[in-house]
């Protein structure tokens, strides 16, 4: 099969992604930009939900997770698209797909099918939670991962829950299916085969919350949204320009001796209420009111050279726009602008890893739906870039699905 030059660690490895929304196609975006050759193929009818999320075809959500990718699109529903997904999975490495239990199986692509036609490929499914049990065919998004998974749990203020904040459990899904692929990948050079890589958004959430599970089986102690701020001593201030401003203590003794020198208030180190940590712990509250009151009468760029000055863990919290104004964005180069033929400028955010041999370049703005169907649909045989077999001469691969 011809493949496209690639740079980057993963070079020379083709992802067939069937996957939409976020969790799987970040996965899929996170193995493209080390390199990896990313098909991703979408139904010819809107392709992936996300497209449209915002508007339009090319959305700024549908972007944020498919850059460096291929768009073909396939109705796999019918017997000419998933011959062509045949041929595709036949000499690919990696397959990532995010369909309930039991989805792939009824289209004729489930696991023990496809491994018939490629023992070397991984088969990547990432769901809510997992392939089988109880719970399996559930319908989940975002929010529903936190809940089950116990974040919710760590940040809801329980006398006004609310839902807040980005789509953290389909993002810590992601994360952990491209490095579980990645870890397949490795396995597959020691034992020869490929595998079933099974990821659920509930396992991943749950783990990823491992001190907090760790302290409740343990102490006892199930937290929420004000425990690990208590026991980390991480604080949260208005300033008087109504800018807010956060200082993490930790635990070395220095940080809150730097923080009473930055705020004069040396007298509270003799304090019995915050004498030792465990004592600032046990009166978070009253700490942070007290703290709060002195916050509030300077402004945020004062706060910043005082506690700076004194060598105290802060930041002033940054809107997204703020981000990238940051001196060290622009030195890490963590806006990355691409160019789309048609579509214009597309502004996203760098891979946040560097390498130093094998570094990535090159990126593309994410696809049109189906910009690139005939060309890749011709790589693998079927002449033209038709989707239908009979167009090729490729041998044993025309042969019914």
């Amino acid at each position: 099969m011809t493949r496209p030059p690639g740079q980057g660690p993963l070079a020379g490895l083709r992802v067939v992604e069937l996957a939409s929304f976020i969790a799987g196609p970040y996965a899929g975006q996170l193995l493209a930009d080390l390199g990896a050759d990313v098909v991703k193929i979408e139904i010819p009818e809107g392709g992936d939900p996300f497209r449209a999320f915002a508007g339009g075809g090319y959305g700024p959500h549908f972007l944020a997770y498919n850059r460096n990718k291929r768009s073909i699109a396939l109705d796999v529903r019918d017997d000419v698209g998933r011959r062509a997904v045949r041929r595709l999975l036949e000499d690919a490495d990696v397959l990532v797909e995010n369909s309930r239990p039991g989805v792939m199986d009824r289209l004729g692509l489930g696991y023990d099918t496809v491994r018939s036609w490629n023992e070397r490929l991984i088969y990547c499914s990432v769901t809510g939670f997992g392939q089988d049990g109880p719970d399996a065919h559930r319908p989940v998004y975002d929010t529903v991962g936190q809940a089950v998974g116990g974040m919710l749990g760590q940040n809801l203020e329980p006398d006004r829950p609310r839902i807040v904040g980005p789509a953290m459990a389909d993002g810590i899904a992601g994360l952990t299916a491209a490095y579980a692929v990645l870890a397949a990948l490795h396995a597959r050079d020691r034992i020869g085969t490929g595998q079933h890589v099974d990821v659920s958004m509930f396992a991943s959430v749950a783990a990823f919350l491992a001190s907090e599970a760790s302290l409740w089986h343990h102490t006892g102690d199930r937290g929420g949204p004000r425990r690990r701020p208590s026991l980390s001593q991480s604080y949260a201030f208005g300033c008087a320009d109504g800018r807010v401003m956060t200082v993490h203590l930790s635990s070395p003794p220095k940080f809150w001796q730097g923080l009473l020198a930055a705020v004069g208030r040396r007298d509270l180190l003799d304090d019995p209420r915050f004498a030792t940590r465990e004592a600032r712990i046990e009166n978070f509250e009253e700490l942070h009111d007290l703290l709060a009151a002195e916050f509030a009468r300077r402004s945020s760029a004062v706060w910043e050279q005082l506690l700076a000055d004194h060598d105290v863990p802060h930041a002033r919290v940054n809107a997204i726009d703020e981000v990238f104004a940051e001196p060290q964005a622009r030195h890490l180069g963590l806006e990355l602008r691409l160019r789309h033929p048609t579509q214009g400028e597309v502004v996203t955010v760098a891979p946040p890893a560097r390498f130093s041999e094998t570094p990535w370049s090159g990126l593309q703005a994410p696809p049109v739906l189906g910009e690139h169907t005939e060309s890749v649909l011709s790589e693998v045989g079927l002449a033209g870039g038709s989707a239908d077999p009979r167009d090729s001469h490729r041998g044993s691969g025309s042969d019914p699905f």
